[in-house]
């Protein structure tokens, strides 16, 4: 099976329950950082290398998209993500 068969596997175990708790949002709060965003993150880190690589030889409006535009935001939402279910689920374990 593939990682991403694995990792869609986990989380539908995870959500697949009678009632929602608090233990079950951090459990699906913790997959998803420790096995979903990891392999997101590389998966982005790859394309975005390539496109950098391939900004060289771009002119204009597509060397700035390739070079700047999708990295930023390609990078950023992952970043963004990461940050935000971080937060949520610190605030949860100390309490």
């Amino acid at each position: 099976m593939s990682k991403w068969t694995d990792i869609r596997d986990t989380i539908v175990k995870e959500i697949n329950v009678d009632q929602v708790t608090e233990e079950v949002k951090q459990r699906v709060t913790r997959t998803i950082l420790n096995e979903c965003i990891p392999a997101i993150e590389q998966a982005v880190d790859k394309f975005v290398t390539q496109i950098k690589e391939q900004a060289k030889d771009e002119h204009g409006w597509c060397y700035w998209r390739d070079a700047v535009v999708l990295p930023a935001v390609m990078q950023g939402g992952v970043w963004l993500v990461r940050l935000v279910l971080d937060k949520s689920l610190t605030p949860t374990v100390k309490a």
